[in-house]
């Protein structure tokens, strides 16, 4: 067998310089995760990994979800919609949908859990401190105005700058 040598960088080396702790909604109030923001050389490495999400009964379908960073700086709403007050999609550059600086691939889950690991350079992680990330019900159609129709807002984090600290 064959061995591939590389002398590129670990993908995720060092302590990430923001995360958001997510919690679900009061509909699904087991759904938790960490999202992960680390600089990167082309620009930001989000890491999500997140448990709790709804499971499709019959495992063909409704294990994708739309992901999205939004305006907001809260996870508070109302009866309505718990995460009303984290805004719509963060769009720094007045693009249409799906081309917001905050729309991010769709989680796939995996019995309840999710993880991803993508690079985008549609931010930098100074431009998302203090904004919410919504985890929705359904997947982004990619196409509609504004939000790409992806149901409800089953989960919420605020993004926050990570503390270094000593470790004993």
């Amino acid at each position: 067998m064959n061995t591939i040598q590389t002398c590129d960088p670990p993908l995720l080396h060092g302590i990430p310089q923001a995360a958001a702790m997510l919690h679900g909604s009061a509909a699904c109030p087991g759904l938790h995760g960490l999202v992960r923001f680390y600089p990167a050389q082309h620009g930001v490495l989000v890491y999500a990994d997140i448990s709790g999400l709804p499971s499709a009964a019959d495992g063909c379908g409704g294990e994708i979800f739309g992901f999205h960073i939004h305006a907001g700086s809260a996870c508070t709403g109302d009866d309505g919609d718990p995460f009303a007050d984290a805004g719509g999609h963060l769009d720094t550059a007045h693009c249409p949908h799906p081309f917001h600086a905050g729309d991010m691939p769709p989680l796939f889950g995996n019995d309840g859990r999710a993880v991803s690991v993508f690079l985008t350079n549609r931010f930098t992680i100074g431009e998302v401190l203090g904004r919410a990330v919504i985890v929705h019900s359904s997947p982004d159609d990619l196409r509609s105005q504004p939000g790409g129709n992806s149901g409800e807002r089953i989960a919420c984090g605020i993004i926050t700058p990570v503390r270094r600290s000593r470790c004993r």
